[in-house]
């Protein structure tokens, strides 16, 4: 799947509820319809937001994992732990669950980044500070490393 291209500045309102860029909207096309999982940011204190097709795949990979393993289910029980289903009402708006609000840190001022494999929702100080955390010199070599051409 490939996700909606930039990061979309939205707000909360009072009731948790986010409005959804029209943009945004459009380049999920029929994937919005089907609804979304979010979950705690594994890395970050914000939430990770999975179209359903692909929070499926995500549990296939799981489902592959021996539950008679115990690490495996550590894993499973982990990555499942907070995980929520959201739909967009009528209005095109997104009801984000409390205890993700909470353990998201967020405010009411948000931003959703898409990345290549999900999205991210953060609160908008704590996203534009940790892209402050990577300086330019940084980028450029991490970017020569991971992305950089081969010779051969």
């Amino acid at each position: 799947m490939n996700y909606p291209i930039g990061e979309y500045q939205c707000k909360l309102d009072a009731k948790g509820r986010l409005m959804i860029p029209a943009d945004f909207k459009e380049q999920l096309g029929n994937l919005a319809d089907q609804g979304f999982v979010m979950r705690p940011g594994l890395f970050n204190t914000c939430i990770e937001l999975y179209t359903m097709n692909d929070w499926m795949e995500k549990q296939s990979k799981l489902k592959n994992l021996s539950q008679f393993v115990k690490a495996n289910v550590d894993l499973m029980r982990k990555y499942n732990a907070g995980a929520k289903m959201v739909k967009l009402d009528a209005s095109g708006r997104m009801l984000i669950p409390k205890n993700l609000i909470e353990g998201g840190a967020l405010n009411k001022e948000v931003v959703i980044n898409a990345l290549p494999a999900y999205m991210e929702i953060w609160d908008k100080d704590a996203y534009r500070a940790k892209l402050n955390e990577l300086d330019q010199e940084s980028l450029e070599k991490m970017l020569e490393e991971k992305l950089g051409v081969s010779d051969n």
